[in-house]
């Protein structure tokens, strides 16, 4: 196994890890309670979700650091920091890169989150978003074997950034929906409250 491959791997494993954590984001945003859902048990998904940002992170900064072990691909440190000058596929390393410097900066901010208050940390949350999609364009654009070949939409680590792409997609919309059913129903509970005094 090569130097490439352990790098697209790295990579690929980071974006399994980064779909699961926006996941959990979505459902801790929603206050969903697994006590009272399924599963019914208490599950540490706060701790789960920090958790899997931590190594996701780890795995981003692997996914580039790899390739400077590959003498093939000619990578040198300023290409993994700066990729505008990179010698293999120079926009879709730039969109890696955007989406790791994103990502560092979601976790980053998440870790002063008491600092920042609520309220500010939850909009520079939203970066995650961003990183999401600057990872998935990245993941589908690329040739994981760094020889500028054409996506292959078909195959099956393209699919895999496929689905995850779909999966935050889908999440997303669901998370949007459901809130302002939660609001309205907070609403029409105050006013049936107010109407009652």
């Amino acid at each position: 196994m090569s130097a490439v491959d352990l790098s697209s791997d790295a990579g690929l494993v980071a974006m399994v890890l980064l779909t699961v954590n926006i996941l959990l984001g979505l459902i801790l945003s929603a206050r969903y309670n697994p006590v009272r859902n399924w599963p019914h048990r208490r599950v540490p998904v706060f701790d789960i979700h920090n958790w899997t940002a931590y190594v996701a992170l780890a795995l981003v900064l692997l996914h580039p650091i790899l390739l400077l072990l590959s003498k093939s691909a000619g990578f040198r440190v300023i290409d993994i920091l700066w990729p505008l000058h990179s010698p293999k596929q120079t926009l879709y390393n730039c969109l890696g890169a955007t989406a790791f410097y994103c990502v560092v900066f979601v976790v980053v901010t998440s870790y002063f989150r008491l600092k920042l208050g609520s309220r500010l940390w939850k909009k520079l949350h939203y970066v995650s978003y961003v990183a999401a999609g600057f990872l998935f364009v990245h993941g589908i654009l690329i040739d994981p074997e760094l020889k500028d070949a054409g996506p292959d939409l078909l195959d099956g680590e393209k699919i895999l950034v496929e689905v995850c792409a779909l999966l935050i997609v889908s999440a997303t919309i669901w998370r949007v929906r459901y809130q302002p059913k939660k609001r309205s129903l907070a609403a029409s509970v105050r006013k049936v409250d107010y109407e009652a005094v």
